[in-house]
């Protein structure tokens, strides 16, 4: 492994204090590094901004503010970011609209500390990650969104094949700069593939993008 993919610094957002400060414990224990903490969504974005976290473990329910609102507004900020969501909630309209905003996977808080170690890995990684009775939820609306483009039911965007080898490279979860090093590009250039690949695809972010790869075996390759 290189150093870069040994160092998986995580952002735990929970608005209970002990829950928050137990998931953040457990992880640190197992070799995680955990650089902050947060209570709300306003405070979730600002330090996520500060501090730059790999992944961010974020409950939905953040007493008068929004998980969701929180996804989004780091995403804004720091599209590279992987958000994982740990939610006491299993409801279908809660998983949809976090995957909506960005989040990368959707666990609930009666896994495992195991299973969450794995989770915040794999996550890191770049790869999507339920609770098992989630997956196919997600999976039948995204190929539900796939077999109509653009909402029309029309034929597929075309990619060229540079934004296809981009996007391959995306899906394995790295980053612009990453990519730009392995296609002798510009980091600059590699993010206007991205953005072009999102316009064409009717996406709005990474996260979306990594899935919409996976689903058409893009990772694989």
């Amino acid at each position: 492994m290189t150093e870069e993919s040994d160092a998986i610094t995580v952002m735990v957002v929970d608005d209970h204090p002990i829950w928050r400060e137990g998931v953040a414990r457990d992880l640190t224990e197992r070799g995680l590094t955990v650089v902050a903490t947060a209570a709300d969504a306003d405070a979730a974005v600002r330090i996520a901004f500060a501090t730059r976290p790999r992944v961010v473990l974020m409950d939905l329910n953040l007493g008068a503010s929004s998980g969701v609102r929180a996804i989004e507004g780091i995403l804004g900020k720091l599209p590279e970011t992987r958000i994982l969501v740990l939610s006491a909630s299993g409801e279908h309209s809660d998983v949809l609209e976090a995957v909506k905003a960005g989040a990368n996977g959707y666990l609930l808080k009666s896994a495992g500390a195991d299973e969450l170690l794995a989770a915040v890995r794999r996550t890191a990684e770049g790869f999507p990650v339920f609770t098992p009775g989630l997956a196919g939820l997600v999976l039948g609306e995204y190929r539900r969104l796939a077999g109509e483009p653009g909402g029309t039911g029309g034929e597929a965007p075309v990619l060229t094949e540079r934004e296809t080898e981009v996007l391959r490279l995306v899906a394995k979860g790295l980053t612009a700069r990453q990519i730009g090093e392995r296609l002798v590009l510009s980091h600059r250039t590699v993010e206007s593939h991205v953005q072009n690949t999102l316009r064409k695809l009717q996406l709005h972010n990474r996260a979306q993008l990594v899935r919409y790869a996976i689903e058409r075996g893009l990772a694989d390759g």
